[in-house]
């Protein structure tokens, strides 16, 4: 494996590759970002040869929606194992619910639904009321305690999807534009002044954990075998293929994954399988430098850059 070295002002991303190609293609992804004022870390792995390709693979980052599935995997277990009845029925409240766009979250009338709909809402429209419902039935502690026990030492749960929104009115009152201006402010001086954007406070992972975990849920080898097959039916239920999966959309290919996305923070992480067996997990996690709610570009390149390392793990 080689690797480019940290050097000047602003760090340079550490490139990994299992070979020169599979460098030279790390080493492009991480270029293109780059010039479009990205900072972050990706990885892809081939479930089935082990070869990678990524940069800054160890960087902490707050996940944002991507913490769902770590959730969504211990809620499913605890399922597996008799504890909790998918067919249990929730109410949510609008009124005293989560921030959000979609699902549940955007409801204005309360709503009954099974747990096992809920963990539909949150994995495939990233339903933030349907995360915090689940949250209540499986505390944080235990989601954290329970990767603790399986080994998942790069993940961290710290907070219910809420306390993101949370922060941030506490930093920039209901304007969301201010919000977004501290935070790609703050980006340039490394102190958050919202908590949840700080890797210390927030629910919080690297690039190389969340493959792992990927790894090991494509291989049924954490949790029960009757989670992770839900948990890979269920990522494969994601609406929002605007990211990895742009450059991935063929009848040959299957994505399944799971967005995040709070402020300037814009990730993803999934798994592509292909008809002629080829399987390469990804995580992509970005930050901009830009005051921008929209950015088609950058997830353009996040796409190319899942495009680009398949064909270049693909055998």
């Amino acid at each position: 494996m080689s690797a480019v070295e940290p050097s000047g002002s602003r760090t340079r991303p550490v490139c990994v590759g299992d070979d020169g190609a599979l460098l030279d293609a790390a080493e492009a992804v991480a270029a293109d970002w780059a010039a479009l004022g990205v900072r972050g870390s990706f990885l892809a792995l081939n479930l089935d040869t082990g070869e990678r390709l990524g940069f800054d693979l160890d960087e902490p980052m707050p996940l944002a929606s991507v913490a769902k599935v770590p959730l969504a995997l211990v809620v499913l277990d605890r399922i597996a194992a008799g504890e909790l009845d998918p067919a249990r029925p929730v109410t949510v409240d609008p009124a005293r619910s989560s921030v959000g766009s979609t699902g549940l979250s955007a409801f204005r009338h309360p709503a009954t639904v099974a747990v096992g709909d809920l963990l539909l809402l949150m994995l495939s429209v990233s339903d933030n009321a349907a995360a915090d419902a689940l949250f209540g039935l499986v505390p944080v502690a235990e989601v954290d305690a329970r990767l603790r026990a399986w080994g998942c030492d790069g993940i961290r749960m710290r907070h219910r999807m809420n306390h993101m929104y949370e922060c941030a009115v506490g930093a920039a009152g209901n304007d969301f534009s201010l919000a977004l201006e501290l935070a790609v402010r703050d980006e340039q001086t490394g102190l958050p002044t919202i908590e949840t954007l700080d890797p210390a406070h927030a629910n919080a992972g690297s690039a190389a954990a969340l493959v792992e975990l990927l790894r090991r849920v494509w291989g049924d080898e954490i949790a029960a075998p009757g989670a992770t097959a839900e948990l890979r039916r269920l990522m494969g239920c994601q609406v929002f293929t605007q990211r990895l999966a742009c450059e991935l959309r063929a009848d040959s290919l299957r994505w399944s994954g799971k967005t995040g996305t709070f402020l300037h923070l814009r990730h993803e992480i999934g798994v592509v399988e292909a008809e002629s067996g080829d399987r390469v997990a990804m995580a992509a996690l970005t930050r901009a430098d830009r005051r921008a709610g929209l950015a088609p570009d950058i997830e353009l390149a996040m796409g190319a850059a899942a495009r680009d390392a398949f064909e270049a793990l693909r055998r």
